[in-house]
């Protein structure tokens, strides 16, 4: 079991989506047409890039990136909120239009379902990420999700990896990925669902329940592609990783009572990046990234519930070897 610390800061640079989030706590999720009474309600700053940032700079990497903001009220609120939590403003950009919003509804065994509206983070361009050129370049990892649309991430992942960076893609929420980013991508990081949809796109046909989804013929095909890792998470089973001429690597989930699971994966993502920008082993950073997934599912909201690396190694510490395989 490893002890983590800040000894070692990680370099890098999230390509970032940020969006006002609105959060009702409920009973149940609510059928078409039905209004239910909430338990509880949050408004916060978040989005899965944000998400991601946050819960890194948490764990003490050295975080940069950029983040487009619209120019209404809400932009302000972030710049409040980057300042507080020890982002650097700088690297909000504001671009004319609304910044981007959510709402999202959890049930009460930490079921959810959202909509986003992307708003500003859909003007992320090519043209920004050229702005910040240096820092992408200077970054030892750099990372993007589906909340922004592909140009940016396309002229990142190639500056990156012209400069000999490792990339990370979260694909979510989904879409069809384009071959060119793909072939840029280094590690490539999937929910069940997201996995389903790239297997059906590569015509790898339909999967079945559980672990004995075929998700290793996915990898291989991914793998031989150049890719140097793929990730599925696979929420209460856990994760497994696929590397090239290796022995795919199960992580077990912690079995903690979830109360809500909005944000989760972002946190996975987050501490899966740091453990391996840190030097971690890939089993230390998988266990790291499971951790933060499973302290976050025990917490209501994700800007609070994100943990810190002293909670992270108490949680590491509590439960020992406790976790089923």
């Amino acid at each position: 079991m490893v002890h983590y610390t800040m000894d070692r800061p990680a370099s890098l640079f999230v390509l970032g989506s940020l969006v006002v989030a609105c959060s009702a706590k409920v009973s149940r999720l609510p059928q078409p047409g039905e209004s239910l009474c909430a338990d509880a309600f949050t408004i916060e700053i978040g989005g899965k890039g944000f998400n991601l940032a946050l819960g890194a700079h948490r764990l003490g990497a050295r975080t940069e990136g950029i983040f487009a903001i619209g120019n209404d009220h809400f932009s302000q609120l972030a710049h409040k909120v980057f300042s507080q939590t020890g982002l650097s403003p700088t690297m909000l950009h504001p671009v004319d239009g609304p910044t981007g919003s959510g709402i999202g509804f959890t049930g009460e065994r930490g079921e959810n379902c959202l909509a986003v509206y992307p708003g500003a983070n859909r003007l992320l361009s090519a043209h920004h990420i050229r702005a910040v050129e240096q820092a992408v370049r200077g970054a030892g990892l750099v990372v993007a999700q589906f909340e922004i649309g592909d140009e940016p991430i396309l002229e990142a992942f190639s500056l990156a990896r012209a400069a000999g960076a490792r990339t990370v893609l979260n694909p979510s929420p989904y879409r069809p990925v384009d071959p060119r980013i793909l072939e840029r991508t280094s590690i490539l990081v999937l929910n069940r669902v997201e996995a389903d949809c790239i297997a059906d796109s590569l015509g790898l046909g339909d999967a079945e329940p559980g672990l004995s989804r075929p998700f290793g013929r996915l990898a291989d095909a991914l793998l031989g592609r150049g890719l140097e890792m793929v990730v599925v998470t696979l929420g209460r089973e856990g994760a497994v990783a696929y590397k090239q001429n290796a022995i795919p690597l199960r992580q077990p989930a912690f079995p903690v009572d979830a109360v809500d699971t909005l944000g989760a994966g972002d946190a996975f993502t987050a501490g899966l990046v740091t453990g391996l920008m840190e030097g971690l082993s890939l089993s230390d950073s998988l266990e790291r990234a499971a951790a933060c997934g499973a302290i976050l599912c025990e917490r209501i909201g994700v800007f609070d519930a994100l943990p810190t690396v002293t909670e992270l190694g108490l949680f590491i510490r509590t439960w020992g070897t406790r976790i089923p395989a």
